[in-house]
């Protein structure tokens, strides 16, 4: 017995150290690629300068273009995904019938079972015509049509870890809210949800994560051309959108503008790095100030 006990935590330990181990590769090939990189583009270039265009005859290696892309497309998706995100949750935990709850629920994991592209092609085909008719002047290619998908395609993850989080409230909580005389509405929003929002806050910062590394949505929707920009009724392009274009073959392996995937990579990797941080710090604050 203590044989088979042994082995089982020898695979279970090397099963962890896989993880780690393909971790630190990942990272290993982001940053020398990227220090090959940097070698032949100044640094200072590549986070100043206002355009991308590596594949031009004139070459400009500025990241921002493609950074703003990513974070308006993110932003459209998190306005979306985070207020309908929460207040299904909120519906599906203190509102609706266990009936209604084992309906809705599957349907909201069936949104998140559908492939991206389908998203993409849906966005394109469906909401950008519509869009058109409420704003005339938007391009058929968008940031604004893509935003709107990709924050749909979200919803599942917010309204399921927010959901979990506002069920792990004490009852004592809500009985004690109810003997103040507050309303079930009263004690949803002021009571529940501050006291569930450590666990909202991981599900708003993983919803952002997924968002900036979505790929096919805004590679079919929201086009293929950087720009540093705030409108969102213009082609845009993003981080994961280049790399991509880039990986498809019709760039020479090992040339600068080869290696600018991986620029761009270790960007998104240095930008989820930092978010994940500062929403570690956010929910042990807002943890300790509710316990």
């Amino acid at each position: 017995m203590k044989i088979k006990e042994k082995i089982i935590e020898m695979l279970l330990g090397f099963c962890a150290f896989i993880t780690v181990l393909t971790t630190f590769g990942i990272v290993y090939i982001l940053f020398s690629e990227s220090y090959r990189f940097f070698k032949e583009v100044s640094i200072v270039r590549f986070i100043t300068d206002k355009e991308w265009t590596p594949l031009f005859a004139d070459k400009q290696y500025g990241i921002m273009a493609l950074l703003s892309g990513t974070l308006l497309t993110s932003a459209i998706a998190m306005v979306v995904a985070l207020p309908l995100g929460i207040i299904i949750a909120v519906y599906l935990n203190e509102y609706a019938h266990k009936t209604v709850r084992n309906y809705l629920k599957p349907v909201l994991e069936i949104l998140a079972a559908i492939p991206t592209v389908v998203y993409g092609f849906f966005a394109l085909m469906v909401v950008t015509p519509f869009l058109k008719l409420l704003f005339p002047e938007i391009s058929g290619f968008n940031a604004l049509s893509a935003g709107l998908v990709m924050g749909v395609m979200i919803i599942p993850l917010v309204s399921s870890l927010s959901e979990d989080a506002l069920y792990a409230v004490p009852k004592s909580l809500r009985e004690a809210s109810y003997g103040m005389g507050a309303t079930k509405f009263q004690t949803s929003f002021r009571v529940l949800v501050p006291a569930a929002s450590s666990g909202i806050i991981v599900s708003f910062i993983l919803a952002i994560s997924r968002a900036v590394g979505e790929t096919m949505i805004v590679a079919i929707a929201a086009g293929q051309q950087p720009r540093l920009t705030a409108n969102p009724l213009v082609p845009i392009e993003t981080i994961t959108t280049y790399i991509v274009q880039v990986s498809s073959g019709d760039v020479v392996n090992g040339s600068v503008e080869y290696r600018t995937i991986f620029a761009a990579g270790i960007t998104l990797f240095i930008f989820t790095f930092l978010l994940n941080n500062v929403s570690h710090f956010v929910r042990k604050r807002f943890k300790q100030q509710y316990e």
